[in-house]
């Protein structure tokens, strides 16, 4: 008995952001056990947050290397104001390079609340169209191109 409660308590401390290391890398990697273990439900979550059709997810989500980076390149999508289509190209090349360096190739700016709430990971599969970053909170509005004019 006792060995089956320290193998839970291994599992529940694996799985925690803090030993996945906070930011982005522990956001992605609670995500990806969140989508192994409901893949249909993921991409259905996915497909209504980001308002894309649910064989397109099931599309960008075998070309990526893993479900978390499948959502982070329809939340690059929304955060850039790209085509997913236009993301999944710049993933495919920049890969290796860290999603900072796919940020920038997309036009998002180091220091922007985009690029802060990118290295955070501060971002949320609700499953509701709109709600992907800032916990839960109002997108931050800034003084983009066209404001002010």
């Amino acid at each position: 008995m006792k060995k089956i409660i320290l193998a839970a308590m291994m599992l529940i401390l694996i799985s925690s952001p803090a030993f996945a290391g906070g930011g982005l890398d522990g956001f992605m990697h609670n995500l990806n056990i969140r989508a192994r273990a409901d893949m249909p439900g993921f991409s259905a979550q996915v497909s209504t947050q980001f308002g894309v059709p649910l064989p397109r997810v099931e599309a960008v989500i075998r070309m990526v290397d893993t479900p978390a980076d499948a959502f982070m390149c329809f939340q690059l999508a929304e955060m850039s104001r790209k085509p997913y289509d236009t993301v999944t190209q710049v993933y495919q090349t920049h890969r290796g390079q860290g999603w900072g360096v796919i940020a920038k190739r997309l036009g998002i700016k180091p220091g922007s609340s985009e690029f802060h709430a990118l290295k955070r990971g501060d971002f949320v599969l609700s499953g509701e169209p709109g709600r992907s970053y800032g916990k839960g909170k109002e997108k931050a509005k800034g003084k983009g191109k066209g404001h002010n004019k």
